[in-house]
């Protein structure tokens, strides 16, 4: 009688752990670059391959960075967002096109619109991996001494910007 309980806990202890699995955000999985420098690179830009850009260059201001591909479906779902955002001018958006072809970026930024300041090209994704990218799209909000203090996994969503990002900028630029 005492062994016919078993599966029955067993399955009671599966549902319990997919109950709490599923009220996780996907969006929020913690990065171990939060609070440490920004990865160092020095990437060709994809509009004049012969510039390169690192965040060395960009220190002093706040700044964020959207991982992003022209074959990412997810990329598309948070494009006019990410334009949005641009257009409010509270921060500067640079883009790294993640292992992905110049020319197909080109296309795809000429298509959807542009909004970035920059947008670097990581062909091989190795400036991607040093980031911890998971996966596109993902953006990195980097403050004025180039320190990673947020990471949002995921399409950037409406929300997402004006509960999270927006107020995080307004206190970096304080």
């Amino acid at each position: 009688m005492k062994r016919s309980w078993w599966p029955l806990l067993l399955f009671g202890g599966l549902l319990v752990m997919l109950a709490a699995g599923l009220g996780l955000r996907p969006s929020e999985v913690p990065s171990p670059l939060i609070g440490k420098p920004a990865p160092s690179f020095r990437l060709p830009l994809i509009g004049t391959p012969e510039q390169t850009l690192s965040p060395q260059d960009l220190r002093g201001q706040v700044w964020l960075l959207n991982v992003w591909a022209s074959w990412c479906v997810a990329c598309r779902q948070e494009h006019e967002v990410v334009l949005a955002a641009s257009q409010s001018g509270a921060v500067p958006i640079y883009g790294l096109n993640y292992k992905d072809r110049r020319g197909d970026a080109s296309q795809w930024l000429a298509r959807f619109g542009n909004p970035y300041v920059a947008s670097l090209s990581d062909i091989d994704g190795r400036v991607g991996i040093d980031f911890g990218v998971y996966g596109v799209p993902e953006t990195f909000l980097i403050d004025k001494q180039g320190i990673v203090r947020h990471k949002l996994t995921g399409p950037l969503t409406p929300e997402a910007w004006r509960d999270t990002l927006l107020p995080l900028i307004r206190k970096l630029n304080g």
